[in-house]
């Protein structure tokens, strides 16, 4: 089928950006000579930014970009660009924060108006293409905003100079001169308790997103104090996303965030960096309780990773759609009668443990959760609870061939460096506790990827499609894939992927570190193109901040490999961000944790004995096994030559020719330890 239009994104890798080869709105990526043409025809910029799993921006292209009426007004009064958020979080940031300061929400799609120096003067997010939702229609928007441009430039002038003054408040802090203690680290981290939603579990009303990095704060707090009302929410908090339809019940993974405060409703994109963490927070309330519950949703949530989001040589894909055959959630519900008529007798029992009902629970259809316990549902059909899950299991595979037969949302497969830095220490966590060798190669697997095709003169790439890296590496990009290699490190102590760490650590230094101030900014300066703003942000998004994970990276790095600057750099930037992170430690929860590390310092532990040997073997998995939040592991093995041990395990060796375990922290150091008994009680 031909195509009336193709505009310049044609020519790009994003997916995203290729699903808007075809409006008719002439599109730039973002270039220079974008902003060229804008400042030679003194026209206003419309900057659209979103990303292929959104689905209001899906929503916004239907009803405006592929109008063209109302193409025919953005092209004749502004230069129109596109941009995917996953591709340029960078730019994305800036300009959220922007639209933010102006008194509007940020959130995608967002639309903001640039000026042909880049400069943002007005935005908002998704806007209908006729008035309604209480906003104007983008027909009038785009009339009074390209009015405005051009005869209001003064007060346009004094916008940009308070925005870069609030701008520069944020980035530019001065690194406090208190004292760093435990006691406000602690109250910080139990103010989160009162957020809690103690019926539902997660955090404040509908919506309701994951919150990784606050529940992961938690289980440390809980880990600190014992307090029951930490570990209890979390578990709340876990068991009710499990069951509810934020989970896909049918193939794994989980969907963005739901709408309603149950977790029932999702909206139903999938992400590569949510089920990364969230696969990690279940693994460590698993290492706690030892409730296999919590296992098998890790291990289904990787199983769904596998299967649907990763790449054949290697790496995982960004996104799945929310949308399919152009209907939100199309994929995922179901009708009773459906399920009626392909389960038969069974469909009852299915029904009801699904909580599937003829009205239905979303636009008169049904997002499956789980409404009834297997031991309600076997008193109640007069079963025993093993047919009861054999009639489960049963159904349950036949309403996912059912629904392969569907069309399936689209897949984002462009690969994004720091998620698969996330995905890569989830692998090697879940290997840790399932001891499945599949999960190690995996993780091997999709590391060495990024270091054959996003990995260039000693700098990361950001994104990688069709043979292609393109961008420089962020600082997320950076954090994530260092600690993924300390993670491989200490999973096969092979010196290669510690020096990768260092090397890697070296080059953000050099990069993205504020030798002024202290800090990393958000992304490297690109003499190519500048952005308005170089952003230095402390606080958690999606994913835990950039500066809390490289502040722990430091941590752990300065003590493998003794490097007192690492810890140094580490410290100015804790003090950059510390008191915002006191006060405000629900949007801090990542550079809290860091707190921690920092405060207390690791567990150095130190095994002298054979790598090989069974009994070492035995005690790694114990160690793995067991929630110890903030560690540092060598074994001192030395029938193996290589780089020479950390300074925590130098001169540390086998007590009468037997393993021993040294556990030191905070200069303090057990005796050497050789009893399994001891050791174990100890760890």
């Amino acid at each position: 089928m031909g195509h009336k239009y193709t505009n310049r994104l044609i020519n790009e890798l994003s997916p995203y950006l290729l699903q808007h080869a075809h409006n008719p709105v002439e599109w730039y990526p973002w270039c220079e000579d974008a902003f060229e043409k804008a400042s030679h025809e003194d026209k206003p910029v419309l900057l659209s930014i979103g990303y292929s799993a959104c689905h209001w921006c899906h929503v916004m292209e239907r009803e405006s970009f592929e109008n063209e009426d109302i193409a025919g007004i953005m092209n004749r009064l502004f230069i129109n660009i596109k941009v995917d958020r996953e591709e340029r979080p960078d730019i994305d940031d800036l300009y959220q924060h922007a639209v933010q300061l102006f008194g509007g929400n940020g959130g995608w799609p967002l639309t903001v108006f640039l000026t042909p120096e880049r400069e943002p003067f007005f935005g908002g997010t998704y806007y209908p293409p006729e008035a309604r939702y209480g906003s104007k229609g983008l027909p009038d928007i785009l009339r009074a905003v390209s009015e405005a441009y051009h005869g209001r430039k003064r007060e346009i002038e004094a916008t940009m100079k308070e925005l870069k003054n609030v701008l520069a408040r944020i980035t530019d802090k001065v690194p406090t001169g208190e004292e760093i203690n435990i006691a406000d680290i602690d109250n910080a981290s139990s103010s989160i308790l009162r957020n809690c939603d103690l019926s539902h579990g997660g955090f404040g009303t509908a919506p309701k997103f994951p919150n990784t990095t606050q529940l992961s704060l938690l289980l440390r707090y809980y880990k600190k104090s014992s307090d029951p009302m930490a570990i209890e929410a979390v578990e709340n908090t876990l068991r009710n996303m499990a069951e509810g339809g934020i989970h896909d019940q049918l193939g794994g993974g989980f969907h963005r965030y739901a709408v309603d405060e149950r977790w029932q409703i999702p909206h139903f994109e999938k992400m590569l960096n949510d089920n990364a963490l969230i696969i990690r927070v279940y693994l460590d309330a698993y290492r706690i309780t030892k409730d296999q519950f919590f296992k098998n949703i890790a291990e289904k949530t990787l199983n769904y990773l596998f299967r649907e989001m990763y790449h054949p040589v290697g790496g995982f894909y960004t996104s799945q759609d929310a949308d399919s055959e152009g209907v939100e959630g199309k994929y995922f519900v179901w009708t009773k009668k459906e399920i009626e008529s392909l389960l038969g007798r069974d469909a009852e029992i299915i029904c009801r443990y699904y909580g599937v009902t003829d009205d239905g629970n979303y636009e008169g259809k049904n997002v499956l959760h789980i409404d009834r316990e297997i031991k309600a549902l076997a008193h109640e059909f007069e079963l025993s609870e093993n047919d009861i899950e054999r009639i489960i299991a049963n159904g349950r595979e036949k309403l996912i061939a059912k629904r392969m037969e569907r069309e399936k949302p689209f897949r984002d497969t462009k690969i994004i460096t720091g998620w698969n830095g996330l995905a890569v220490s989830a692998l090697i966590d879940a290997y840790q506790i399932c001891d499945k060798d599949t999960y190690l190669d995996k993780a091997k697997e999709t590391l060495d990827f990024t270091r054959s095709n996003l990995f260039k003169d000693d700098k990361l790439l950001h994104a990688w499609k069709d043979d292609a890296g393109k961008i420089n590496g962020d600082l997320s990009d950076y954090a994530f894939i260092i600690a993924s290699a300390i993670d491989m490190f200490e999973i096969t102590f092979e010196d290669e992927y510690l020096s990768w760490a260092e090397s890697l650590t070296n080059s953000l230094i050099q990069l993205m570190w504020d030798n002024e101030r202290g800090g990393f900014y958000n992304s490297a300066v690109d003499e190519n193109e500048r952005l308005f703003h170089r952003m230095k942000t402390g606080s958690d998004q999606a994913v835990p901040s950039g500066n809390a994970s490289t502040l722990t990276n430091l941590i752990k790095l300065s003590f493998y490999r003794d490097n007192e600057d690492y810890r140094s750099i580490a410290e100015k930037t804790l003090r950059i961000f510390y008191k915002k992170a006191i006060e405000n430690p629900f949007n801090y929860a990542g550079l809290i944790l860091a707190s921690y590390l920092y405060i207390e310092g690791p567990k150095e532990i130190t095994i002298a004995g054979k790598k090989a040997d069974d009994e070492v073997q035995r005690l790694l998995r114990k160690i793995r096994g067991t929630y110890i939040p903030e560690k540092v592991l060598y074994v001192a093995d030395e029938a193996k030559e290589g780089r020479n041990p950390p300074g925590f395990a130098s001169a540390k060796g086998q007590k009468e020719n037997r393993i021993t375990v040294y556990i030191c922290q905070n200069f303090t150091c057990s005796k050497p330890l050789t009893e399994l008994e001891e050791i174990e009680k100890l760890i």
